[in-house]
């Protein structure tokens, strides 16, 4: 069985070498969809009965190991070192250095593997992470599996 929780957040990113306006520096409003499989509970007198995961637990550890993070934050890749320097002139900025340019593919890469192991089993119900989804816009995301993840 499956189950997926969406969350939302916002951040600022840019895509230093893109050839048009996301070369800027600019924000959306992002969604994030975890998705986990399981075995469906079904234990008498447990909370979780007849679930997967209790979705207010799914939401808890996402927004503990990344939305947390992520909200109001301006998500810089190390490299784009003028950005980087720039956002260290402004004080008590909230900027996320990540190791890969923000798209949204290395931002479901990202979640993806900060949250794998943080799911795994945490029911006892061969609990698994499956699938992030990281909407861009209400129009645009992706998606990272365990596939993507491990290349």
């Amino acid at each position: 069985m499956q189950i997926t929780r969406r969350l939302e957040f916002d951040a600022g990113h840019r895509i230093p070498d893109h050839q048009s306006q996301c070369r800027h520096l600019h924000g959306h409003r992002y969604a994030i969809e975890i998705t986990l499989s399981g075995v469906v509970i079904d234990a008498a007198g447990n909370p979780a009965n007849g679930m997967v995961m209790d979705f207010p637990d799914v939401k808890t550890l996402a927004q503990r190991h990344v939305v947390a993070a992520w909200d109001h934050a301006f998500l810089a890749w190390r490299e784009d070192t003028t950005v980087v320097a720039f956002l260290a002139t402004l004080p008590e900025h909230k900027t996320v250095l990540l190791d890969r340019v923000p798209t949204a593919e290395n931002l479901a890469r990202i979640a993806f593997a900060t949250l794998a192991p943080v799911y795994r089993d945490s029911y006892g119900n061969h609990l698994k992470l499956e699938r992030v989804r990281i909407y861009e816009t209400p129009n645009c995301w992706a998606d990272a599996t365990r596939e993507d993840v491990a290349g």
